[in-house]
Order: C-alpha cells, then sequence, then structure tokens
C-alpha cells in the first residue's frame, strides 16, 4: 500500500466501506500522535474490531501513504515526527482532530452552507496533500431541501441572538395543545444539538420560567433591540437535572435502573456516555450490565425499546412491566392483516 494505493482509494468513489476505512486510519494517526509509545499492534486490532492483516495494510498506507514516519518499540508505536501546521497555534494530533470534527459537522442537521465549506477549505490547505484525499472521504453532501434551509437560516439567526445577548420575539408551535400558535419573548440561554433535532433553552417571559423550544417549531422568529443577561446562577446540567436525554423529567421520582444487554449491544452500550451516573459491568459470559439512576420518561422507554430482545430489565419492575405491554401491543399490531 503506497501513493498508488490512496490514488486508487481518491478515484474509487465514497463507498460506506472506504469511508468507514478512512474513519479507522484517520483515527489511528490521532490515538498514535496523542499517546505516543501506547497502543501495539493488538491494542488497534481489539479497538478496531479488525484482523491484523488488515490493521498491517492500515499502518502501511500510514507510513507510505500518509508518509508518516511510524516507529515502534517495545511499548508501542509514535511518530518520529509529524508535520508542521503553519499559521495554527496547535499541535498536529489537536489540528487533526479539529479538522475531523468539523467535517463531521457537516453530518449535522442543520449545521452547513458556504461557511463551513470555507472554514473546511481553509483548514485542508494547512495540512499535507496526502491528508486532504482521505479527509474528503468523510464529507457527506449537505441535503438542500427546504426543511433543512429553514433550519439552518433559524440556526443562525438564534446563534447570533445568544451571542449578542438580545432578546427573540418568536412564533412558537406547540405540539402538546394541538399545534396551537403563541407569540413569546424569549431570553436565549443555550442552542442544543439532540438526535436529528436542535433545542432552544431560553427564559420566556409569558411564562416567567426557563424552558426548551424546538428550533423546528419555531415558526418565525425577530431580534429585537433589548438585551439581557443570562443568570450567573444558571448552570445547564443543573437544569437538566437526571433528565435521560433532553426530556426534562417531571415529578417522577428518581429510580435506579438496571439492564442486562447480550453481548453485541453491551459492547455498544459500553461505549457510550449515555447518563453522567451510569455504571457499566462486563460479565463472564460477555453480557453487559448497565445501571443508570434517573427518572423513568417515555424518552428514556423508547431508548430501552430499540434494543428489542438484546436488552432485559431487571430492575424496576414497573418499567419491566410497562417494556413488557409494550412489545406485546406492537406484535398484536403487526399480526393484524
Amino acid at each position: 500500500m503506497c501513493a498508488q494505493s490512496l490514488d486508487q482509494f481518491e478515484n474509487s468513489g465514497a463507498k460506506p466501506e472506504e469511508i468507514k476505512r478512512t474513519a479507522r486510519i484517520l483515527e489511528t494517526v490521532l490515538l498514535i500522535a496523542t499517546f505516543p509509545k501506547k497502543y501495539h499492534r493488538k491494542d488497534l486490532v481489539e479497538r478496531f474490531e479488525i484482523s491484523p492483516r488488515m490493521m498491517d495494510k492500515d499502518l502501511e498506507i500510514i507510513r507510505h501513504g500518509l508518509k508518516l514516519p511510524l516507529r515502534k518499540d517495545r511499548n508501542g508505536y509514535y511518530f518520529e515526527r509529524t508535520p508542521e501546521l503553519p499559521m495554527l497555534r496547535l499541535g498536529f494530533a489537536e489540528a487533526l482532530a479539529l479538522l475531523i470534527a468539523v467535517q463531521s459537522a457537516k453530518g449535522v442537521s442543520g449545521l452547513g452552507g458556504p461557511e463551513l465549506a470555507s472554514a473546511i477549505a481553509r483548514l485542508e490547505s494547512l495540512f499535507p496533500d496526502e491528508y486532504v484525499v482521505m479527509l474528503r472521504q468523510l464529507a457527506k453532501p449537505a441535503p438542500l431541501s427546504s426543511h433543512y434551509q429553514q433550519r439552518q437560516k433559524m440556526l443562525t439567526l438564534l446563534t447570533k441572538a445568544h451571542i449578542e445577548k438580545r432578546k427573540l420575539r418568536i412564533l412558537y408551535e406547540t405540539a402538546s395543545r394541538n399545534g396551537e400558535i403563541s407569540e413569546r419573548v424569549v431570553c436565549p440561554y443555550a442552542l442544543v444539538p439532540y438526535v436529528r433535532s436542535w433545542q432552544l433553552v431560553a427564559y420566556c417571559e409569558k411564562r416567567r420560567d426557563v424552558l426548551m423550544f424546538k428550533v423546528d417549531r419555531i415558526l418565525e422568529a425577530t431580534i429585537l433591540d433589548s438585551s439581557y443577561e443570562i443568570p450567573a446562577d444558571f448552570d445547564f446540567d443543573r437544569y437538566m437535572g437526571n433528565a435521560w436525554g433532553m426530556m426534562r423529567a417531571g415529578e417522577e421520582a428518581v429510580e435506579e435502573v438496571i439492564l442486562l444487554f447480550e453481548p453485541n449491544a453491551g459492547r455498544w452500550v459500553a461505549e457510550e456516555q449515555w447518563h453522567k451516573s451510569q455504571q457499566v459491568e462486563q460479565l463472564a459470559d460477555g453480557s453487559v450490565l448497565f445501571r443508570v439512576r434517573i427518572p423513568v420518561t417515555p424518552e428514556f422507554m423508547n431508548w430501552v425499546m430499540y434494543y428489542g430482545a438484546k436488552v432485559k430489565v431487571l430492575q424496576p419492575q414497573h418499567l419491566r412491566e410497562k417494556i413488557v405491554e409494550e412489545h406485546r401491543r406492537a406484535a398484536l399490531l403487526n399480526q393484524e392483516e
């Protein structure tokens, strides 16, 4: 694997398996640059769940395609040196992490446009040519639907109001009241991406409380001349409390939830930080015990149901009964002709 292989890689088109491999190679570079002499080949094989032969090919691309002086001693792989990046007061690993993060932002619904494309181009220009081919394989074309464009315009306007600390007048469609539309004046506190949507956390002068507004339900927004200040004691984590995801709990009490995941599902669950209270334990047979202290909300129930027969609810009993009932209803519904 050498420069010729990279040329073939560039001309072959962005197939899913190539995108996956590109991400793996760049993550390998990032790991070795950030933690020199920590990783051996077997560590990388286990981390990426690939064969030793495939790992050897990836390392050859790093050596001969990306032209990085990869070395190895008894402690693990390291780079003899990494490229100098002019105009950036960042280390190589930091700059690479930043570029990958900016590239991945193109996949976040609502981000994109010429500004992001310009930022990516500027970052790419600072890297050796060998990297640009691989980094571009990670870029996914942004959707151009009218819904996407409207969301992007709204996010830009909300961000501007938040940065300038200026109030907003909005027309908001409330889902819980049959789509009732109301006019409100709000003070943006935070703008948060969640799954395929965005949430605006803001003080609502009408309700005299800090509320959460789904950005896609903001029909119109106008930046006002009047300014505001976010209270010094406002803390987003404290505001969310023990919530799972972005659905704040109501009067539900915090409970200890214990789930038992089958090995395959458990491995993926254990890799993510789902909640600040979670505890993960891998058992001898490969299954995973997952503990978390939260109010049991509909959003959490949906998360558990996503894993279907790959997860068993051990505690609390009422959650197990609700999950059983929901699966039973789904089975009956899908059996109907």
